[in-house]
C-alpha cells in the first residue's frame, strides 16, 4: 500500500511539473509584457522598468522559470537573510555554512494586479468553488441514485426508456451550455415565478446590513454543474442495481418472504452503490476543476472566475497558482479513489 501511494505521488509530481512547465512558457511567449497590464498601457518607461524589476520580469524567460520552480519547491537552499525569511516563512530552517536549507510551503508570489498574495486569493475564492461543487455533487447523487433505482425496477418500461434517454442526453451536454440555458430560462424568462437571477454569488453586500448569504443563487449553477454527473450516476446505478437484483442472494431473500422494500434498501442498494461511490470521489474533483465556465456565466465568486479574470489581465502568478492548486487536488483525489476501489472491492489489487 505504502509503495503504491509513493509511486502515485511521484507520478503526480511529474504530471504537475509537466503542466506547470507547459503553461509557464506558453503564457510567457503569448503575453511577453505583463507589466503593461499591471501599470497601464500609457505609463512611462521608468515605472514599467520598476515593475519588471519588482516581479523579476527583467530576467530571461528561463531564469524566471527556474526562480518560479524555486519558489514553489517545498525544499530549497538560500542565503541566510531576513528578507527571504519574511518571503517564504519557512517551517524548518537548517543553517549550512553561509546558506540555509529551507523546508517551506509553496510560495505562489503576489498578483500583478492587486499585489495580494496568490495564496490568499486562492483561499478566498476556493470557498465559493467548494460550496458549488459540494452542492452539485449532492444534487447529482440524490437524484441520480433515485432515478437509477426506479429505472432498474421498471427496466424496459416507458419510464425506464425516458430516464435512459434523458441521462444519455445529459452526458452529451457541456456544463457551460446547461448554464446558459438555465440562466436564460429560469433567471430571465421565468424570473417572476422562480425568483432566481441570471447572475449572483453565495454572498452579497448590503450597505446597511453588510455581507449576507444569498443561497438561492446557488440553485442554478449547482444544477448546471451537476447535470453530467447526475446522468452518469443514474446509468451507473441502473446497471449495477439491475445486475444485483438478478443475483442469487436476492432470489433467496424473496423466497424467505422478505418484503420488496426491505430487499431493495437493505440488500440490493448497498451492493449496487459500490461503483457509484467510487465515481463520486472522482467526479467531485472534476467539479472542483470544471466549474470555470459555470462560475463565469453566473458571476459566481470562485476559483474558476478568479482564474479566467487573471487570464484576461495577464496575471501570471494567479494563473499558475490556480493551475497548480487544481492539479494538486486531482492528484490527491485520484490516489484516494484508487485506495477506495480496493477497500470496496477486495478483488481489485493495487498492482
Amino acid at each position: 500500500m505504502i509503495q503504491f501511494i509513493l509511486k502515485r505521488i511521484l507520478s503526480g509530481f511529474f504530471i504537475l511539473f509537466s503542466v506547470i512547465t507547459v503553461v509557464f512558457f506558453l503564457f510567457k511567449f503569448s503575453f511577453p509584457n505583463p507589466e503593461k497590464m499591471a501599470v497601464g498601457q500609457r505609463t512611462d518607461l521608468a515605472t514599467q522598468e520598476s515593475i519588471k524589476k519588482e516581479f523579476g520580469l527583467d530576467k530571461s524567460a528561463f531564469t524566471q522559470y527556474l526562480l518560479f520552480l524555486d519558489d514553489i519547491s517545498p525544499i530549497s537552499i538560500h542565503p541566510t537573510n531576513d528578507e527571504l525569511d519574511n518571503k517564504y516563512n519557512p517551517l524548518i530552517k537548517i543553517p549550512i555554512s553561509e546558506n540555509a536549507l529551507l523546508v517551506k510551503s509553496p510560495f505562489l508570489r503576489k498578483s500583478f494586479q492587486s499585489r495580494i498574495k496568490t495564496t490568499t486569493l486562492i483561499k478566498e475564492s476556493f470557498k465559493g468553488t467548494f460550496i458549488l461543487a459540494l452542492a452539485s455533487i449532492l444534487f447529482a447523487v440524490l437524484f441520480g441514485v433515485l432515478l437509477g433505482v426506479f429505472s432498474a425496477i421498471k427496466v424496459n418500461s416507458t419510464l425506464d426508456q425516458i430516464i435512459v434517454f434523458v441521462s444519455t442526453l445529459g452526458i452529451s451536454v457541456p456544463s457551460f451550455f446547461s448554464a446558459i440555458i438555465l440562466a436564460w430560462l429560469f433567471g430571465f424568462l421565468l424570473h417572476d415565478y422562480t425568483g432566481l437571477y441570471m447572475t449572483g454569488s453565495w454572498t452579497d453586500i448590503d450597505p446597511f446590513v453588510g455581507e449576507y448569504y444569498q443561497w438561492k443563487n446557488l440553485i442554478l449553477p449547482a444544477i448546471a454543474l451537476g447535470v453530467r454527473p447526475l446522468s452518469i450516476f443514474t446509468l451507473l446505478t441502473r446497471s449495477s442495481m439491475f445486475e444485483t437484483l438478478n443475483k442469487d442472494f436476492i432470489k433467496t431473500a424473496k423466497s424467505k418472504g422478505i418484503s420488496n422494500s426491505k430487499i431493495l434498501i437493505r440488500h440490493a442498494l448497498p451492493n449496487a452503490l459500490n461503483p457509484v461511490i467510487t465515481a463520486i470521489s472522482g467526479w467531485f474533483a472534476s467539479l472542483l476543476a470544471g466549474a470555470f465556465f459555470v462560475e463565469y456565466i453566473f458571476n459566481w465568486r470562485g476559483l474558476g472566475k478568479l482564474t479566467i479574470e487573471a487570464l484576461e489581465m495577464n496575471d501570471l502568478p494567479v494563473v499558475m497558482g490556480s493551475i497548480l492548486f487544481i492539479g494538486f487536488i486531482f492528484v490527491i483525489t485520484n490516489i484516494i479513489v484508487d485506495i477506495l476501489y480496493v477497500k470496496l472491492d477486495p478483488r481489485i489489487k493495487l498492482s
